[in-house]
Parts: structure tokens; C-alpha cells; sequence
């Protein structure tokens, strides 16, 4: 399958870049977000770890409010 995929860009000159940078940017990415993980305080995180629990029981007490 990869070899029916690479014989059409056979013809394209620096095309073997490509490949290089999505990785380089996806590790840029994954690497920032790790430290920006790690940096964040605890209580942000407990806070954003609350959110889905939080909407779930809004959304039922405005149900209630508005039968």
C-alpha cells in the first residue's frame, strides 16, 4: 500500500522534507503541552478535572427549574 502512496510523489523534488517537519511539529506540541501540564498548579487542575461533573449537574438543576 505505501509503495502505490510513494510511487506519486516520486516526482516531486524535496518532498522527503515533509515527513521531517510534521514530526519535529508534533513533538513540538506534545513537549509543550507536557510542560504545560506539569506546570499548571494543582488546584487548576483539580478545578478543570470538576468541569464535566459540574456541567452535568447544572444542566439537571436547570431541568428541575424550568418543569
Amino acid at each position: 500500500m505505501l509503495k502505490f502512496i510513494s510511487h506519486n510523489f516520486d516526482g516531486i523534488e524535496g518532498i522527503e522534507i515533509y515527513p521531517i517537519i510534521s514530526l519535529l511539529l508534533f513533538f513540538i506540541v506534545f513537549v509543550t503541552m507536557l510542560v504545560i501540564v506539569m506546570k499548571m498548579p494543582k488546584k487548576n487542575i483539580d478545578e478543570i478535572s470538576q468541569l464535566p461533573l459540574d456541567n452535568d449537574t447544572n444542566s439537571k438543576q436547570n431541568n428541575h427549574e424550568h418543569e
